[in-house]
């Protein structure tokens, strides 16, 4: 199984943007956590993270035959990308949103996740450990 992790913009800044709601562990660690655990899954895993809204949707178009399923946290693209819900819709491969911070318990704006319109599960407020948890369910639940 292949999977796609796809982060968006600022996640590159783990360990330096608001260590007190994203903690002080890097992008780095991240993508090192979630390569181990699929690995101990036997999960091909891709990591993808970009800025740019475009490259998101790019990426998750040419998930289409390429990759089995995809985990994505948007970040700040959850609350304004029509476009990515779309992407997301178009592929339609099975999607889990993950979300490090409890965005239910932040600002107002932070209420509405358009990409999570896409995604059959969410990971949200769990920090690292929702990449974790969306790669094992998108491995027992498509893995075979």
């Amino acid at each position: 199984m292949k999977i796609l992790v796809i982060n968006g913009p600022n996640l590159n800044m783990l360990g330096i943007r608001e260590p007190g709601i994203y903690g002080r562990s890097t992008y780095d660690d991240l993508c090192a956590l979630i390569r181990q655990k699929a690995g101990a899954l036997g999960v091909d895993v891709a990591l993808f993270q970009s800025n740019s809204e475009g490259d998101i949707v790019t990426r998750i178009q040419q998930a289409l035959g390429r990759e089995d399923a995809i985990v994505i946290n948007p970040a700040a693209y959850t609350h304004t990308s029509i476009a990515i819900l779309d992407a997301l819709k178009a592929v339609a491969l099975p999607a889990a949103e993950v979300h490090i911070s409890d965005i239910g318990k932040r600002e107002a704006f932070r209420q509405v996740s358009y990409a999570g319109l896409a995604c059959e599960a969410h990971f949200i407020g769990l920090g690292f450990d929702g990449y974790v948890k969306a790669v094992e369910y998108l491995a027992r639940k498509y893995g075979g």
